[in-house]
This record gives C-alpha cells, sequence and structure tokens, in this order.
C-alpha cells in the first residue's frame, strides 16, 4: 500500500478554518521573503495564535499536542530526566522515558538537526510531541534554579580498551579537520566526529570505512590495502545518534531501520595537511544486523582509476598485448576475480585511453562509481525496469564504438554482449571466476552456445591485488621462508640472483610493512587452438594448457616476477594467487 502523504501546514490550518485562503497566500509571500515558517508569519499578522499552529503541527506530524496551560499538560513534564542546560538552550521539556527511548515536547518537530543533536547528546532515541513555544519558554522560566546537570550527559568519548588498530597512540581528536564548530560547541561534536571519521579514513589511505555495531561498543574498521585494521571503539550510546548523522549525510531515511539503504556522500577532504581539498565521494550501504545497523562507506577517489595502465602492475609483454586488444574494433574482452580485486580499475584505465574524440563509449553499470567526462554512462535501476538487457538494448541503437557492462550475470546478457560483439563493437565486461580459463566454461554452463563464446570472446584476464613492499622500510630478507618458497616455485638458484625483500614495519607503512598495491595478471588470449577447445567443450584444464603454450603466464608467474624484483614478498603472492594447500595461519611457523 502506498504511504499517505503528509498534509501541508496550510491544509490543516484552512480545514480547521483558523485562518483564509487570502491570509495563507499572504503570508506565503512573506515567509519566502524573510525566510521564516508560514505558523511564525500567521502568528506575527494576528491571523493565528500559537495554541491554534502548535495543534495543526501536530496534526501534520501525527504526534501529541499538549496544552501547558492545563494542569493536566504541565502535569506530564519530568525534567528531572534531562539536563537543564539542554532544556534551556534547546527549548525542550522531557515528558517520559521507557526503553531507551525519551519523549520530548518540542515546539518545531521539523528542525532535524536540533533532534539529531539531542539524540547524540542524551545518548537515546527520541520521540516527540508538540507544544506552544511560549508555554515551554514560560514553564522553564518559572522553573528557574529549579533544573540541575544531569549525570546522564557525558563528553564524546572513545574507548580504546579493545583497540588493536595499527597506529594506537593516534587519538581520533589529533586529527586535524577544517570544521567550524560554532557556537552550539558541544551540540557540533557529533558533526565533527563523523566527519573525522571519513576524514581520518582518506588520509589512511582506507579503500572503504566499516561502522560496526557490537553488544558493547561501535567498532570502527579501515580497509587498508585491502586488509581491515581495527581503528577505534566507541561507546554504545553514541550508536542511535552516530548512525542517524550518518544517514543524513547519505541522504537515506534517517528513521528506517528494518531494510537495508544505500545513499552516497561527496566531502571536499585534503587527503594530506597543506594540500588543497579534492571533492570525494563515499558510496554508502547500510544494512540491519543484530546489534545495529552496520554501515560501510566505500572510498571513491576520483584519480583511483586513472593511475595509467603502466602502474596497474603489467609486466612489458602483457602491456603489449593488453594494448593491442583493447584497440581491436570488436570483441569481447573480460576481466575476471572476486570482488575487490581492481576489475573496475582495469577495465576504466582501458577507456581512459580509448576516449577520444573519435569514438562513442556507452557503459551500463550497477551502480556508476566514478564519472567520467566524455563517456555516457548509464545507472542500471531495476526497480523502474532499467535493467542490464533494457539498457544493452538501448546501447546497440545509440551506435557505440565501445560498451561497458559492469557484469554478465546471466545468459540474457551475456547473447547481447555476444550479439554486439559479432556486429563491431568492442565489448568489456566482468566476469567473477578464480581463472582465466574458467570464464569459457561458466559462459557455456549459463546456456551461451560454444561457438558463440570461441567466435566472440578476443581475451580474458585474471587479476588479483597485492600489497607492495613499503618502500622506506623495505630490505632484502636474509632467510626467506623456505615452504613459501616451494609454494611459489622459486628455486635456490633464483633466490641468491633475485632481490627477496620484506618490509619491517615503520610510520610510513603504519609497522604493516606494505604500502599500496599492484594487480598481477593472467592473460589468456583466443587463439585458434583455444577457440577450438571452447568449441569442443573442452575442461579447463585443457584450455590452461593450450594457454600456457600460447604464452600465458599464471597468476603465481606473474608474482613470482614481482618477487623476484623485491615488489613484494612470497607469502603475499601465496595468499593471493590461491596455492592449494597453503594455509596463511602458517606463515612463519
Amino acid at each position: 500500500m502506498a504511504r499517505k502523504s503528509r498534509k501541508k501546514l496550510d491544509e490543516i490550518l484552512l480545514e480547521r478554518a483558523v485562518v483564509s485562503s487570502e491570509h495563507v497566500a499572504g503570508a506565503q509571500e512573506v515567509a519566502k521573503a524573510t525566510g521564516k515558517t508560514l505558523g511564525e508569519v500567521l502568528i506575527e499578522q494576528g491571523h493565528a495564535n500559537e495554541l491554534q499552529i502548535a495543534e495543526s503541527i501536530a496534526d501534520q506530524y501525527g504526534i501529541d499536542f499538549i496544552d501547558l496551560s492545563t494542569s493536566d499538560g504541565s502535569g506530564r513534564i519530568n525534567v528531572d530526566l534531562v539536563d537543564g542546560d539542554i532544556i534551556r538552550k534547546h527549548l525542550v521539556l522531557p515528558l517520559d522515558e521507557s526503553n531507551g527511548r525519551i519523549r520530548l515536547l518540542v515546539h518545531d518537530p521539523a528542525n532535524l538537526s536540533m533532534i539529531d543533536t539531542l539524540s547524540f547528546r542524551l545518548g537515546k532515541d527520541i520521540d516527540l510531541a508538540v507544544g506552544s513555544r511560549d508555554q515551554i519558554k514560560g514553564f522553564i522560566d518559572d522553573l528557574g534554579g529549579g533544573m540541575t546537570r544531569s549525570s546522564q550527559v557525558k563528553d564524546v568519548t572513545i574507548d580504546k580498551s579493545d583497540d588493536r588498530s595499527i597506529d594506537k597512540e593516534q587519538s581520533i581528536d589529533s586529527i586535524d579537520v577544517s570544521i567550524d564548530v560554532g557556537p552550539e560547541g558541544e551540540e557540533s561534536k557529533l558533526v565533527a566526529l563523523a566527519q573525522k571519521i571519513i576524514v581520518e579514513a582518506v588520509r589512511e589511505r582506507a579503500s572503504d570505512i566499516h561502522v560496526e555495531p557490537m553488544e558493547d561498543r561501535i567498532r570502527l574498521r579501515h580497509r587498508i590495502d585491502g586488509v581491515c585494521h581495527i581503528r577505534h571503539n566507541f561507546s554504545k550510546r553514541l550508536q542511535p545518534a552516530l548512525l542517524a548523522r550518518l544517514k543524513l549525510m547519505a541522504g537515506v531515511n534517517i528513521a528506517e531501520r528494518r531494510i537495508p539503504q544505500d545513499g552516497r556522500i561527496k566531502m571536499p577532504i585534503a587527503e594530506k595537511s597543506g594540500e588543497e581539498p579534492v571533492d570525494i565521494d563515499f558510496r554508502v550501504s547500510f544494512c540491519p544486523a543484530y546489534h545495529g545497523e552496520s554501515v560501510v562507506l566505500r572510498v571513491l577517489r576520483p584519480d583511483a582509476v586513472r593511475i595509467g595502465l603502466v602502474n596497474l602492475g603489467f609486466e612489458p609483454d602483457n602491456l603489449e598485448v593488453f594494448n593491442r586488444i583493447i584497440n581491436r574494433p570488436n570483441g569481447i574482452f573480460l576481466v575476471t576475480g572476486p570482488t575487490g580485486s581492481g576489475k573496475t580499475t582495469t577495465l576504466y584505465s582501458a577507456l581512459d585511453v580509448l576516449n577520444t574524440p573519435n569514438r562513442k563509449i556507452i557503459t551500463a553499470e550497477d551502480p556508476v562509481e566514478y564519472n567520467f567526462s566524455g563517456i555516457n554512462q548509464v545507472q542500471v535501476r531495476e526497480s523502474i525496469g532499467l535493467t542490464f538487457p533494457a539498457i544493452l538494448r538501448s546501447m546497440l541503437r545509440q551506435a557505440p564504438n565501445v560498451i561497458l557492462i559492469g557484469e554478465i550475470r546471466d545468459r540474457e546478457v551475456a547473447d547481447i554482449a555476444i550479439q554486439a560483439a559479432l556486429t563491431g563493437h568492442l565489448v568489456f565486461s566482468t566476469l567473477h571466476t578464480n581463472d582465466a580459463p574458467s570464464a569459457i566454461t561458466r559462459l557455456i554452463d549459463i546456456g551461451v552456445k560454444p561457438f558463440l563464446v570461441a567466435s566472440s570472446i578476443q581475451a580474458i584476464m585474471a587479476q588479483r591485488l597485492i600489497r607492495l613492499n613499503c618502500k622506506k622500510c623495505s630490505a632484502p630478507d636474509p632467510d626467506p621462508d623456505s615452504k613459501l618458497l616451494n609454494l611459489v616455485n622459486i628455486s635456490p638458484e633464483e633466490v641468491a640472483a633475485g632481490n627477496i625483500s620484506k618490509g619491517a614495519g615503520c610510520s610510513n607503512c603504519s609497522g604493516t610493512g606494505y604500502r599500496g598495491r599492484k594487480a598481477i595478471f593472467e592473460l589468456l588470449r583466443m587463439t585458434t587452438e583455444v577457440r577450438e577447445l571452447a568449441f569442443e567443450r573442452a575442461s579447463i584444464a585443457k584450455i590452461r594448457e593450450a594457454g600456457i603454450r600460447a604464452g600465458m603466464r599464471s597468476l603465481l608467474e606473474d608474482g613470482k616476477i614481482k618477487i623476484l624484483r623485491g615488489d613484494t614478498t612470497p607469502d603475499e603472492i601465496a595468499r593471493f594467487a590461491q596455492i592449494e594447500g597453503f594455509n596463511p595461519n602458517e606463515i612463519g611457523s
């Protein structure tokens, strides 16, 4: 059932015959010119009194109206529930408290900023009732000094008793954040805290921020170079206010807690002190969990996909093949790998090269993460029928040269991609498989005919992201683990001739020994032999053997080159190349 829209205040006032339509029209003009609310103008003009406006606002929001001029209304106030400073500063009166929620009497329920601040300071969810501003102020004035400071109100603190962060000495208050705290001071601490969480993560090069409610605390983690690190543990009482603040920033419904929600934040942030701020996008996901909503903010840096093909991690021979493939006029180029393996960065780096005035490029993405000038990007919106297949059919009528499909998920999308490739378009897409040869069998398994797979695909590339040794603390490893060397097929002779190194840990890498990431690749070209094997529905093992004969280098072999050059460590390649029998917990045993 569709949700009933809220009535406007002027409609309610007219229904109640409080004012005439002429009064409303005149007051609306004044309100627009002065920035005042309609109710304030009507009261100033003498067309309505405060009680009439307050009662109409209560009707508008579907909440209780309380008349403090009656003994029944004033008798419901319990000032002991809230600190006297808060009552005087915000002109609110506490009514009752139950199950961690407190009900407050306010004169303006539309003031979400004030309600958000009160929830933060009180550490509770808030329900509202509406009263007259003059009555609330008069009630508070009559109390005078009869209100005391509540022990419930505390300053924002960070519980670091269980902080296993990579930099335990750093306090969140030490982060340099350009923010105007303003005259309200404490009321702005929530805004400052939310901004500091985000700025700290950006300056630590985090790819995503995890705000995770636990049973007794809120855990904050950053994923840096693909690995999660605990950064802070916040007091549990901050949970309602902090989550509400993040929801406001992301532009989602702050009252909805039962279903997942997605939003976006855009903030100017200086990645280093003294640098000019740049606009950074954050894709925000809210997911209901047992102890409260889990929040993940994915950091989308504008330069992340413009690092250049050379800096992706290609070895010279693979880079030459890759450049030849992406400059072909037609065919499908697939990039495979698990989530977080850098597939999007690789494909956008290719599009950045191809994005010239003489080419028309269209993408279908879910979601659009990075905005590119000169590229027509289409966001999938399944709720209105704008699905991958619908977008792709429309794309083919747009006469593009290059098409990017975010992911081939089913046969329908695969068939349209193949149709586009066979009719003279260059198609880029991704597929979730562990290696390059598996992509051929995966397409056949979802129902694509083998002869179409064999004829349309030009190349398949699998990739993983590996951490690089920190340049400031990396040094030759005098005694590399022999078990790991065997796992990555490095012989004693290669050890002697190479430069196997590891980082000792320093302030530059936050003690991890790693800083930055590059990819390792497995590039399978569709040679005549590989096409014949695909047509015959050959096994993955046979396709792999044919690829190696044609010059394909496995993920492990590509990683081995980077180990011997001193770029990374044997355990990093063993971990990400998915070597059978490798147990990362046995490293160093």
